[in-house]
């Protein structure tokens, strides 16, 4: 894929990226090149590929759900600017 000065002035005006006019070719370049990478990546077969969640095959350790606290509903909002029935109050934003 080619990528243009023009979309790299856009690009790095959307980033907020200051970009001087001798950077633009160079950085055009760049980017198509990258761009030609990932296009490759979608080349290949990955069809019949498990999805991982790691490079190392591991389960997940669990432990047990046991309730460590009561009700602590009156110390969690003792220091709020605001609270009605347990909850904080806030100031409406949105009409």
């Amino acid at each position: 894929m080619s990528v243009d000065e023009k979309t790299v002035r856009h690009i790095a005006r959307l980033a907020r990226i200051a970009v001087t006019e001798e950077e633009l070719a160079p950085l055009a370049k760049e980017v198509s090149s990258i761009l030609d990478w990932v296009e490759q990546l979608g080349e290949v077969e990955t069809d019949h590929v498990a999805p991982m969640t790691s490079v190392v095959e591991m389960e997940m350790k669990m432990r047990e759900d046991i309730v460590a606290h009561e009700n602590l509903q009156d110390q969690v909002t003792r220091n709020a600017p605001l609270s009605e029935d347990g909850f904080f109050t806030v100031p409406k934003v949105v009409e």
